[in-house]
Parts: C-alpha cells; structure tokens; sequence
C-alpha cells in the first residue's frame, strides 16, 4: 500500500499538485488518469522520488518515503517494478540481458540463478524462445511483454505502469491490460497506472483518481465511474456523442433511469 497524504509540487511560481491525498491499494489496479497537463505525470514521478514534493507525505506500506535518506530510500526502490511508456529497453542488449540488468544492479546471484530467474519471469509474461533477440526483432506488444518481465524481476511490492499501451493496437492493449491485472492480484502488487486508455479505466480500474489542474477531482471504481455526477470527469471521458450515448445506455440497462434528459428516440437513432 502506498498512502499520499496532502502533497504539493510546483515549479516557480507555478503549482502544478495541489494537496493530493489518496491511498493505493495493494492487489489492485490504481488507476491515474486526467487531461495533458493535469499533473498526473509529475505525481507519479515524485511517488517514485524522481521529484521532491514541496509539502506532503508519500508513505511506503507506512515508511515516509519523502523523510528518507539515501540508503533507506535506495531500499524501497529495490521493490519498485517500472514498466515505462516505451518499453525502454537497452538496443544493444538482448532480451535475456534486458531483464537480467536489474538482477545485476541488486542481486549478488550467481549467472545460473539469473538466468533461472529470467527464464521464469518470461514464461509468466508467456514469451518463449526470446532470450537471444534484440528488440529490433520484436513486436510492439512482445517488448512490452519484455518491459513487464524484466520490471517484475526482482520481485516487487510495488508496480508504476506509465501508458502501458501506448502505441499498442486495441487487441494487443487488452491482452496487456489482463497480464498487468493478473500479476497485480497473483503477487498482491500495488500497482500504480498512468494512463489515457479507457479501455483499460473500464476494463482493469479496480481505483481510479481523476486529476485536473493539479487537483484529485474525483475517485472511484470502474463500476462507479459510469454513474459518476462530476462533469469535468464525464466531460473527459465521454467526450463524443457516441460515448455519451453508450454512457446514457449503460445507466438505463442497469438503473432503469438516465442521468440526462435526452429520450430513447434520441438515444436509439
């Protein structure tokens, strides 16, 4: 679990995360989404220490993350697992060295014990026959099978997933989705999402938080989102009619009632 309580960050003069605080839960998907510039992407970056928030409390499963020296702080970072926007694997190095990289930064095992390691985080993400391809040969979706291997290497409490499907084809973002959301419940990770995609808000979004101008603006479930009243976070999610209609549908199939005054005429056309 990891708990924000009231923080703040900002540039000059600028605040760009105004008093957040929320609680990630461990063995689900938590979910950050909002507009460019709505701050979720620096959140994130001070949850893992890239930032120093000016005020406020990242707490770790209750150790205060922000209060840390290096040492400690070089701890808990051993159980981060990070699956970044684009894959970011090393060119030059192969699969098997790709995910072995953070075995040899923390680990003092021995070659075998590696690669055993390897070889299992692999199957999970069920990539085989891999090991010795460079990720020129790969697909889109097969590096991002590698990023995942290679970010649950070490074994993490804790997963920061940043637009996982991000230039993914919408079959191959759904598999991803499910493979993020099995190894989040399998291995009880608090995993930490920030994403565009609502398909995945709607598909894996155990806890989601909307962000706007710096501001938590609204926080639920992937059930609750569809009867949400927040019309900033309606007017971010179901931006065209269609989705408006498919929202307006949703309700009545569930409720019996819609949110809006449009009729069924309208809605059917």
């Amino acid at each position: 679990m990891i708990e924000v309580k009231n923080l703040k960050k900002g540039f000059g003069d600028k605040t760009v995360i105004n008093d957040v605080s929320v609680v990630m839960q461990a063995g689900k998907c938590n979910l950050i989404i909002g507009a460019s510039g709505s701050g979720k992407t620096v959140f994130m970056k001070c949850l893992v220490g890239l930032f120093s928030p000016d005020s406020g409390e990242i707490l770790y499963d209750g150790q205060n993350f922000t209060d840390m020296d290096d040492e400690a702080r070089k701890e808990v970072r051993k159980q981060i697992g990070m699956l970044f926007q684009g894959s970011a694997l090393f060119d030059s190095q192969t699969v098997e060295q790709n995910i072995m990289f953070p075995l040899n930064m923390f680990t003092k095992d021995s070659y075998q014990q590696k690669l055993k390691r390897v070889n299992e985080v692999l199957d999970r993400v069920n990539l085989k026959d891999v090991n010795k391809k460079f990720p020129a040969e790969l697909s889109g979706g097969m590096k991002k099978r590698v990023g995942i291997a290679r970010a649950i290497v070490l074994n993490p409490k804790y997963l920061f997933c940043d637009e996982p499907n991000s230039g993914l084809d919408p079959q191959t973002s759904l598999v991803i989705d499910k493979l993020i959301n099995e190894i989040t419940k399998e291995y009880n990770i608090t995993t930490i999402i920030n994403t565009h995609d609502m398909n995945s808000v709607m598909e894996i979004g155990d806890h989601i938080i909307y962000m706007h101008k710096g501001v938590k603006e609204w926080e639920g479930s992937n059930k609750e989102i569809i009867f949400s009243k927040n019309e900033l976070l309606n007017e971010f999610i179901f931006a065209s009619e269609f989705l408006k209609d498919a929202k307006d549908m949703r309700m009545l199939e569930q409720t019996g009632k819609i949110d809006n005054n449009r009729n069924m005429d309208d809605l059917i056309k």
